[in-house]
């Protein structure tokens, strides 16, 4: 990771990563590292993660941040070097792959979640209902496999937790876009 950087602020504008679009979390991800490293790698974006991930296995990317069901596939047959995990901790999938803040940038990261939302205005006795059967089911030995498989991990810490974590990331990527200047086409 320290060589990428140091090529990186060497040569700036010359090296391409490819995300998943503009505003996405892989495009998010870059511009917060770019920023944290004051680099200024170039964006390139696709429509979703799998060809923009193609794209780097073909080398006409240099750099990506692809999610790990798309890069799994490509690490496993070599075809893809993993050279860090956005996550606060390592990856279970990857356990051999540090993360970016033991890799230098102590306060990096990035994770893509996804979560069980309910109109505004649900009762709160539905709201607990949805989470204690959503739970219930994510706990199954089977669904967690197959989550683990495709680099997911299960995280049903409750309404409370997941509204925190989402007034965070708003916060958070709300000052990479601005920081970056990112507008949408």
């Amino acid at each position: 990771m320290q060589q990428l950087i140091a090529l990186a602020k060497a040569k700036p504008g010359a090296i391409n990563y490819g995300s998943a679009g503009i505003g996405a979390t892989s495009h998010l991800a870059m511009a917060m590292f770019n920023a944290m490293t004051n680099t200024k790698m170039v964006h390139v974006p696709y429509k979703g993660s799998a060809p923009a991930t193609a794209d780097l296995v073909a080398g006409h990317l240099q750099v990506g941040t692809p999610t790990l069901p798309a890069a799994l596939p490509y690490e496993k047959s070599g075809q893809l070097k993993v050279l860090a995990v956005t996550s606060a901790k390592r990856w279970p999938t990857l356990p051999n792959v540090p993360t970016l803040a033991e890799s230098g940038l102590p306060d990096y990261e990035c994770i893509l979640w996804t979560g069980l939302m309910a109109p505004a205005g649900t009762p709160p006795d539905v709201i607990a209902l949805l989470y204690r059967e959503t739970a219930a089911a994510l706990k199954q030995p089977e669904v967690q496999e197959a989550l683990r498989r495709q680099g997911g991990e299960v995280n049903a810490g409750g309404p409370d937790q997941f509204a925190g974590l989402i007034k965070t990331d708003l916060a958070k990527w709300n000052r990479v876009v601005k920081q970056a200047a990112i507008k949408v086409d």
